[in-house]
């Protein structure tokens, strides 16, 4: 039966029998799958988060979500290239300023974002907490890239291990791997439709609540899945990914404690 259900997931995706990298050629020009949908990735969630933002009448003002949009910018592109350099930093050194330039990682961008808003909001004084209106755009971001991450197969460095695992797959190289960015965009699936459902309880939450969780629900999924990639370059068993993962969750440390005290009181009335 989960079978049945993961096979009909991926033909809904239409994914199904797709050659990797899938690069279709329109008007005799080969289209970068992975770049067309990386780009619609920011304008789709662009325009969900000014949809959001109308809908929930925005208690930041609009001068001050813009400088706090400027600062998650800022951060986002300096970490982002950061912790894709210490991926593998030997080889990004030997490949030069552009290489470094270009190489990005989604964890780096969060985590980078984050530190630059939590700076802009203190230069402009901002008490509320902004994260909740961008947690679903973000989400929904995260998606659509990861498509095109898969799409281009082995090409982008999304792949997982080889493995005998049923849900392996060839992704361009004719070895059957983990398909971890399909596992990562059917988790952050399930995640986007918690979230939207609890946002929807808007008294039972703090404000900042929602993206809190989206943190340390994906940085914990993100630290796990690490384990199913090839990675080169390890410092002590783990990656520049799982170091920014533990960093990330040793951030949330208050709201982690908060939350298993209150699943413990839980399962206590159970």
């Amino acid at each position: 039966m989960l079978l049945q259900h993961i096979e009909l997931s991926l033909i809904a995706l239409g994914i199904v029998g797709i050659s990797l990298p899938f690069e279709p050629i329109v008007f005799g020009v080969k289209l970068n799958m992975h770049l067309i949908l990386e780009y619609l990735a920011f304008f789709v969630g662009f325009r969900y988060y000014v949809f959001l933002r109308k809908k929930n009448n925005d208690t930041i003002s609009s001068n001050n979500r813009l400088s706090i949009i400027i600062g998650a910018v800022f951060g986002a592109l300096l970490l982002s290239r950061i912790i894709a350099f210490f991926e593998n930093p030997t080889l990004h050194y030997e490949q030069g300023w552009l290489s470094i330039l270009n190489n990005k990682t989604i964890m780096g961008g969060l985590f980078g974002g984050l530190l630059g808003v939590e700076l802009a909001k203190k230069m402009i004084g901002e008490k509320e907490s902004s994260g909740d209106l961008f947690t679903l755009p973000i989400i929904l971001g995260i998606i659509i890239g990861r498509i095109g991450c898969f799409l281009a197969g082995i090409k982008e460095f999304t792949y997982g291990k080889e493995t005998g695992f049923f849900l392996g797959m060839d992704l361009g190289d004719g070895l059957q791997r983990h398909p971890i960015a399909l596992y990562e965009v059917f988790f952050l699936m399930l995640l986007f439709a918690f979230i939207k459902q609890i946002q929807n309880r808007k008294s039972a939450l703090k404000n900042g609540t929602s993206f809190k969780i989206f943190m340390i629900a994906y940085f914990s999924f993100r630290f796990l899945i690490e384990f199913l990639k090839p990675n080169a370059f390890f410092f002590l068993g783990l990656s520049s990914i799982q170091y920014l993962c533990l960093i990330c969750l040793m951030y949330y440390s208050k709201t982690l404690k908060k939350g298993l005290i209150y699943a413990g009181k839980k399962l206590y009335l159970l």
